[in-house]
């Protein structure tokens, strides 16, 4: 009986027992952090409906497709030609130019900002006259004189000016067309995931061609409030496009990527070169307006990493940070045989928890760098000041303090990397790695610590 009270005094005695202990207590701790990060969850939440009320007040995302010419032709049922309904056939323009000037802000609520911009979007091109002869219409049944010009947009209430087209030296006003059925163009966010936003027609009156088009050359400028995206589809044979901006973090997406871009510090200039060629649909259509709202070339308009998103990194690195704190006091009481109890343990390890919830709140109030600092300062002195009274030393709580110094200095720079996280990162862990190998290369782990 004695004998098996001290095999069992010898395993609660031993470094891997007491190991152990110390890997359930480091899972147990992952309980908070886990509420911890369901905290910045919601608090990135209300971020999120924060912006859509800014957005929704100052304008939200810009798509433009057109201008598309519009031509009323007769169908008829029967080959007496006694009865008919009226067709409408679609033509894109020969050629397309843009050039658009976008104007950026930053606007703030309480804590929480949102990227909205200003944009003047000034369109050229010309038309050539439209070909019925693919489908074997007369010319007599073209209602050239009842011709439009047609617009599809999002964000109408934002549109800043009056809308007209400069045509054959006269000015024709568009007009918004009231539809039943409401088309919606689902884009993707990368902060709100996909959103629907509601489609809308902008036409001319009667323009007849017969009068324009000798002289088929257009201009037209729209000017928009709006925020996060801005998607134009190049309907052009051929289309050329350059945006502009003071926005210095643009991301090009849609079908199209830029041939040219220059992105500095003070902003962005993008160049888009498209032909007819390298998209899917034709120059006309018969069937109806066509649903191309998915042949875009896009500018996304934002914050590349917000303060919400860095405290979710940060609190991922929260197992990697317990695990190897609590390392360096357990190689530390190897090493000096000091008896460091559980619950002592635990002190520290909820200190560390804690971190990240003075970090969520501080960030509210400032920004996450000085947010980081503070938090880490009041957390590393707070385990260094625990560490002398349990130690009874100050070499080892000096070392403790430098250590935990490095390595939220460590987290702090992979938070902010985006490219070279996952290489630095890496990095990183192999040099750790090779510093407790070579501190534990003299450790007698049979040994018991009395």
């Amino acid at each position: 009986m004695t004998t098996q009270k001290s095999t069992f005094a010898t395993l609660l005695q031993s470094n891997t027992f007491r190991m152990l202990l110390i890997g359930v207590l480091t899972l147990l701790l992952l309980i908070p952090l886990f509420f911890v990060k369901e905290l910045v969850s919601e608090r990135k939440y209300r971020q999120r409906e924060v912006i859509r009320e800014i957005d929704s007040k100052w304008g939200g995302f810009v798509f433009f497709y057109g201008p598309v010419l519009k031509v009323p032709y007769k169908e008829y049922h029967s080959a007496k030609r006694t009865s008919f309904s009226r067709k409408y056939a679609y033509f894109f323009p020969e050629v397309l130019k843009n050039t658009s000037e976008v104007k950026t802000e930053v606007k703030k609520r309480n804590n929480y900002e949102s990227v909205v911009f200003t944009s003047t979007m000034a369109f050229t091109g010309k038309y050539v006259t439209p070909d019925f002869s693919p489908k074997g219409i007369l010319e007599d049944d073209i209602e050239w004189e009842k011709a439009t010009i047609i617009i599809r947009t999002t964000n109408l209430s934002s549109i800043k000016n009056g809308v007209f087209i400069h045509l054959a030296g006269k000015d024709y006003p568009f007009e918004p067309v009231y539809e039943q059925k409401v088309e919606q163009d689902y884009i993707y966010d990368e902060k709100d995931g996909y959103q629907a936003n509601e489609m809308a027609s902008l036409e001319t009156g009667f323009i007849n061609l017969k009068e324009v088009l000798s002289d088929s050359s257009f201009s037209l400028t729209i000017e928009y409030d709006g925020s996060k995206r801005i998607a134009i589809v190049p309907i052009g044979k051929t289309t050329e496009s350059t945006i502009s901006s003071n926005w210095a973090n643009p991301s090009f997406t849609g079908d199209f990527l830029p041939y040219d871009k220059q992105i500095t510090p003070e902003g962005f200039t993008a160049s888009w070169r498209v032909l007819h060629l390298n998209r899917p649909f034709s120059q006309q259509s018969f069937e109806g307006l066509p649903n191309i709202g998915d042949y875009t070339f896009d500018v996304n308009f934002i914050i590349p990493v917000d303060e919400y998103q860095q405290n979710e990194r940060a609190v991922k690195y929260g197992f990697l940070v317990i695990g190897l704190t609590f390392l360096i006091f357990f190689l530390i009481q190897s090493i000096s045989k000091i008896k460091i109890h559980i619950f002592q343990y635990t002190m520290i390890g909820l200190a560390l928890v804690l971190f990240y919830t003075l970090l969520i709140s501080i960030t509210e109030h400032s920004s996450f760098s000085l947010a980081y600092f503070i938090s880490s300062v009041m957390t590393v002195g707070l385990i260094s000041l625990y560490s002398v009274a349990i130690l009874k030393n100050k070499k080892f709580p000096t070392f403790i303090c430098i250590s935990l110094a490095a390595l939220y200095g460590f987290i702090y720079v992979i938070i902010q990397m985006e490219n070279y996280a996952l290489l630095v990162g890496s990095i990183g862990l192999f040099v750790i790695l090779a510093t407790v190998m070579y501190a534990s290369r003299k450790i007698d782990w049979n040994q018991q610590n009395d």
